[in-house]
């Protein structure tokens, strides 16, 4: 067992767990390594009705957890599939079953298995769109998703060492069939990133460095546009001047506009780059325009963003804080 899986583990001991498990590798390694250290944790299977070999993953699954005495539910997604987007649309509703499930049991964290791999792929793909920090920096160990706490506690562990723990004892995983099909960026970056190494010279190690060193750096700007957002935040929306914008660097302009856009238009992800650098360059002037289900208004030096469909009054927001100050 792979010593910094214990480590990270041991800063949550006796908290309330749930564990995503899809049949595939990573996720059955992660349920055995998690029973072997004595965590106490409830297995979340989603079965997208999406493949032949759906159910009875499914009921392998169930059938691992009951011999193991792990809790388990098994959720289906039964909504009509959409033709383009599928897979963003099966992560979304993954995710929203699995977190109402822990909101529901009062279970503070949400378990997945990426792993160092997954990582790594994450990055290349983010950098062949031309992220920014936040992108290139990838997954991080612990996020938040619809007030849940996701932990991601092998992403300091490679596929192929998961692969042999699971082939040494005999653990039996499945694999889907469209980690093979290459119409998926992941696919083809997964199958061509040895080239990197091959040809190049430029290792697994070297990128999971970059990746950490980018983290480090995404953890403070976090903190540091966190302690901004709370002086202008409230519970309709925001209001602040444009200088409390404009005065700060690009790259955190950027993201502080994009985390208000995400909070207050209550969006899972962030809003795109492209479409933030728009933004900023209307707010330059008097504008109004909309945005991650937010509306965002501009009149003289003053910027309001509130829910789509809410009110953009500047006289009655500016009032109401002066009355509370």
């Amino acid at each position: 067992m792979n010593q910094k899986f214990i480590n990270f583990m041991k800063k949550y001991d006796g908290a309330r767990m749930a564990l995503a498990v899809s049949g595939g590798v990573d996720s059955m390694c992660l349920l055995y390594w998690l029973h072997e250290i004595g965590v106490k944790f409830t297995c979340l299977h989603v079965n997208h009705r999406l493949r032949k070999e759906a159910e009875i993953e499914t009921e392998y699954v169930k059938g691992v957890c009951a011999k193991m005495d792990i809790p388990c539910h098994i959720f289906y997604w039964n909504e009509n599939k959409p033709e383009n987007g599928l897979e963003a649309a099966a992560r979304e509703a993954r995710y929203k079953m699995m977190t109402d499930f822990c909101h529901e049991n009062s279970i503070e964290y949400l378990l997945t298995a990426h792993q160092s791999d997954d990582q790594i792929e994450t990055f290349l793909m983010n950098l062949s769109r031309g992220s920014g920090l936040y992108g290139l920096a990838a997954m991080l160990p612990e996020s938040e998703r619809d007030g849940i706490k996701i932990l991601r506690p092998l992403l300091e562990v490679s596929r192929s060492e998961i692969k042999k723990y699971c082939e040494d004892n005999n653990i039996k995983y499945f694999v889907d069939s469209m980690n093979s099909d290459e119409h998926y960026t992941r696919v083809k970056i997964r199958q061509n990133r040895h080239v990197l190494n091959d040809d190049l010279g430029i290792s697994d190690a070297r990128i999971l460095l970059a990746v950490q060193n980018l983290a480090r750096t995404r953890e403070w700007m976090d903190k540091y546009i966190a302690s901004r957002i709370e002086l202008v935040i409230r519970s309709w929306g925001a209001m602040f001047v444009s200088s409390f914008l404009f005065d700060e660097a690009e790259e955190i302009r950027l993201k502080f506009l994009g985390m208000l856009v995400q909070k207050i238009g209550g969006n899972n992800y962030p809003v795109r780059l492209n479409s933030l650098q728009k933004a900023l360059s209307n707010l330059k002037t008097d504008c109004k325009f909309t945005l991650g289900h937010c509306t965002i208004r501009r009149l003289n030096d003053r910027i309001l963003i509130v829910p789509e469909g809410k009110r953009t009054s500047f006289r009655k927001r500016h009032e109401k804080r002066k009355k509370s100050i």
